[in-house]
């Protein structure tokens, strides 16, 4: 998943098109200008989760860019890319993997001492915001939730209301991942907790703020109810990836309006 990204995100630059009057733009006048600032906003987010954005000079970027563009001479032959990226880009995720693996210890260590976060025995961090009433769900449920998905930082990756025209989504608690799952398990309807779930609890080498970045889930559980038979007969029980999560809420949405 990361290795596919970071080749989109190489044929991605080859899109954008450098201001080389250096000015700084402050509006954005017509279509060309917004979508090349989405397209701007889409790779400093590939960036970001490869980690890029922390051993990448930007700079250099741009040069290489103009370079191209001004068919000028070029500083590294684009004949031995291919071969170079091929080495590189194993070394550089298993260095990104190790820097957010220990971002993510030093995290989690912090912030287990902080007034109300609980840890449970597998490692997952909680927090009550409010507490719910009744009965919890279980793995044979699915749960109707709002929720927002975060990175260490506090950077919003996800939030479901966004995703459904404010309405809660609904997802098969047993197909998430495991911190997610056993979070919302202690819930009751209408409680509101803050889920850290270390990498390991999550996607690990996939994760949606990069490879073993831990988590921060602000989930609550407006309601819940069993998984209808269709679903539990389904063959492969598995853990869904984020995608396929997202296109089981859309298919559930769907039947919802109907």
């Amino acid at each position: 998943m990361i290795k596919k990204t970071f080749l989109l995100t190489l044929v991605g630059l080859s899109l954008v098109a450098c201001n080389k009057e250096e000015q700084k733009v402050t509006k954005l006048n017509s279509d060309d200008e917004k979508a090349a600032y989405a397209i701007g906003l889409d790779l400093a987010h590939n960036f970001k989760i490869q980690g890029f954005d922390k051993d990448l000079n930007v700079n250099i970027i741009k040069q290489a860019m103009e370079d191209k563009f001004g068919n000028k001479e070029l500083l590294f032959s684009e004949d031995s890319i291919q071969f170079f990226m091929k080495d590189y880009i194993p070394k550089h995720l298993e260095k990104v993997s190790k820097r957010n693996s220990e971002e993510s210890k030093k995290f989690l260590e912090e912030n287990k001492k902080k007034d109300g976060v609980k840890t449970t025995a597998s490692g997952l961090q909680y927090k009550v915001e409010k507490e719910g009433k009744g009965d919890k769900p279980s793995d044979e449920d699915i749960v109707s939730v709002n929720y927002i998905l975060k990175g260490i930082d506090g950077s919003v990756i996800e939030d479901s209301k966004k995703q459904t025209d404010g309405k809660p989504a609904d997802i098969p608690l047993s197909r998430v991942v495991p911190g997610w799952r056993e979070g919302v398990k202690l819930m009751s309807k209408g409680a509101k907790y803050t889920l850290y779930v270390p990498s390991d609890l999550a996607y690990g080498d996939n994760g949606p703020a990069g490879p073993n970045m831990a988590l921060i889930f602000e989930v609550e559980l407006v309601d819940f109810k069993p998984m209808p038979k269709e679903l539990k007969d389904q063959a492969g029980m598995e853990q869904l990836s984020p995608e396929q999560i997202e296109q089981l809420k859309n298919q559930m949405q769907q039947q919802k309006n109907k």
